[in-house]
């Protein structure tokens, strides 16, 4: 099941003064299912921007590439934040932990930024996987490019992959299911008729409950129960949200 995009509301509170000491933010919370985060906007620097939310809580492991509480943890939280075009802060960590104490959001968390509308994310299901994506994809190519294209800045546009899972993985099948969801997002990407493997900046976070004794699910490969449905769910959100763009290439 593919979830639209989402639209801003139109009312909001009026724009703050710029402040670089810390994020002048007053959001608006949009009731949404737990599972796809609270989508809540702010302003921030003159900006109406918007942010997703995941509350955790505890008793769940996080494997991620984010900017902020990367690697594989306990996480009580994710944070995927809109920034404006032409990013200027040189300290993207402690900008998403601000976004975050603004929220209320404590202990370990994982944040995410993009450039993209965060409140046009897009989702898909399956089997008790919930995959939201916001897909920026004004500056794609492929992974593998000569040294001197990697040496140019790149404006993080982004495509932010979470992902929402029931069962318990094991270290190893946390890493598999990144994996997993990486190749279902640039098969996504081709299906909607773009030519390219992503973005440069492109981020995936994978929430687990914790294991137990078992040391959880051993594998989250694509044809494995597990690694089939984020699989799916990855390839049904990114195509959604990657098909807008293919029809203005």
């Amino acid at each position: 099941m593919i979830g639209g995009a989402r639209q801003p509301g139109e009312d909001g509170p009026p724009p703050v003064p710029p402040s670089h000491q810390g994020c002048a933010i007053r959001p608006v919370r949009v009731h949404l299912p737990a599972q796809r985060g609270e989508l809540r906007d702010r302003h921030e620097d003159g900006h109406h921007l918007h942010h997703l939310v995941w509350r955790l809580g505890p008793g769940v492991r996080v494997c991620s590439s984010a900017v902020l509480g990367g690697g594989i943890g306990p996480r009580a939280w994710i944070l995927n934040a809109q920034v404006p075009g032409g990013y200027p802060r040189l300290d993207p960590d402690r900008h998403l932990a601000e976004i975050a104490a603004s929220e209320g959001l404590t202990g370990p968390g994982a944040g995410l930024m993009t450039a993209a509308d965060v409140a046009a994310y897009t989702t898909g299901h399956d089997g008790g996987v919930t995959a939201t994506v916001t897909a920026g994809l004004g500056v794609r190519g492929w992974a593998a490019v000569p040294e001197s294209a990697t040496r140019t800045p790149h404006r993080p546009g982004t495509v932010n992959i979470v992902l929402t899972l029931p069962a318990a993985l094991s270290d190893a099948a946390l890493v598999n299911a990144v994996a997993t969801a990486t190749e279902a997002k640039v098969q996504a990407l081709l299906d909607a008729g773009l030519d390219c493997s992503g973005t440069p900046t492109d981020a995936v976070c994978v929430a687990a409950p914790e294991p137990g004794p078992d040391g959880g699910e051993p594998f989250a490969g694509p044809r494995s129960t597990w690694g089939a449905r984020i699989a799916r769910a990855v390839h049904t959100a990114v195509l959604a949200g990657a098909r807008p763009a293919g029809d203005l290439s």
